[in-house]
């Protein structure tokens, strides 16, 4: 047996195992949760993110589905309502500022904050073997910029509690700095991407724009980036080292105001961001995540997950 065989095989064993423990509910010492908690969810009306807020409206928290197009949103919030569950949808366009400032001034005003958020909304326009960069600042600003932004709106809302805020954020094994494959080939920038003493938002934001400034004169491609999925991989880099970011920022809050930031991947989900070619379902993708927001221990930010396992960056 190959190794590509031997590790399809894991992957389908440990699938297995999380199917399994999907079917054992949590038991009451668990539920730190209760149909008060609030959760927001962007980007929920398909995919991951509506599969994210059934699964949070089965478990009884409030859900508040966000989408850019209202009427999608709208009817992805009826729809999930056939099973129950308390679902409210919102406009919010996470790359606009008056849109989130909009949603701010509503969650404030309607729910006194949030207790969980799940980054979900996103954007990908090359599927199969396509590695385009022409839509390269879209992907770059809705992927990261726009996660950054909801970010930062909501980490003010999130409530006090014992539980503590939970913040999870969906990315891709395709931005990890040190996979074997399809990583940053420029050994300086990855170590200093790696360096929790070196990271910074300055260079973060600084690595995304040398990037789209070498797509714009065309020196990108011999430049050490990712080869499969350039601008989604560098996109959801970004996220990646904004977490670990943010997790040591948020370190320092006291009791009863620590925020937990996380980030997973989903793995090769069969939705419409990947033309429907995965080996996932979406309650597969969606399961990480749901699980992250639920657990107990505040110690475990910072990290990333896949398959309801840590993995590195």
């Amino acid at each position: 047996m190959g190794n590509k065989e031997k590790a399809k095989e894991r992957r389908e064993k440990r699938l297995q195992e999380i199917r399994l423990l999907r079917t054992i509910p949590y038991s009451d010492h668990q539920r730190w949760w209760s149909n008060k908690t609030v959760a927001v969810v962007t980007g929920g009306n398909r995919g991951i993110g509506f599969e994210i807020c059934r699964q949070f409206a089965a478990h009884g928290l409030t859900v508040i589905l966000t989408s850019r197009d209202a009427s999608a949103g709208v009817e992805a919030v009826k729809v999930l309502k056939e099973d129950g569950g308390d679902l409210i949808f919102h406009q919010l366009d996470i790359v606009d500022s008056s849109s989130i400032n909009q949603f701010v001034k509503w969650l404030q005003e309607n729910y006194d904050g949030l207790d969980i958020l799940i980054n979900n909304a996103g954007v990908n326009f090359n599927l199969g073997s396509d590695n385009s960069v022409e839509n390269a600042s879209k992907v770059i600003e809705t992927n990261y910029y726009g996660t950054k932004s909801m970010t930062e709106a909501m980490i003010p809302l999130l409530k006090p509690s014992t539980a503590g805020g939970r913040i999870i954020n969906i990315s891709s094994r395709l931005g990890r700095l040190n996979g074997r494959r399809n990583r940053i080939s420029i050994v300086a920038l990855r170590e200093k991407l790696s360096d929790e003493e070196s990271l910074s938002e300055e260079l973060i934001d600084r690595t995304l724009s040398t990037f789209l400034q070498q797509v714009e004169d065309g020196s990108w491609t011999s430049a050490g980036w990712p080869q499969n999925y350039t601008d989604y991989s560098l996109s959801k880099l970004a996220v990646n080292a904004y977490t670990r970011l943010m997790a040591r920022k948020l370190s320092e809050r006291q009791e009863g105001q620590r925020i937990c930031i996380n980030c997973y991947c989903p793995g090769w989900v069969k939705t419409a961001l990947t033309g429907y070619a995965g080996n996932n379902t979406v309650e597969e993708g969606a399961d990480t995540g749901v699980w992250l927001a639920f657990l107990c221990d505040q110690s475990i930010t910072g990290k990333f997950f896949a398959e309801r396992r840590e993995i590195n960056f």
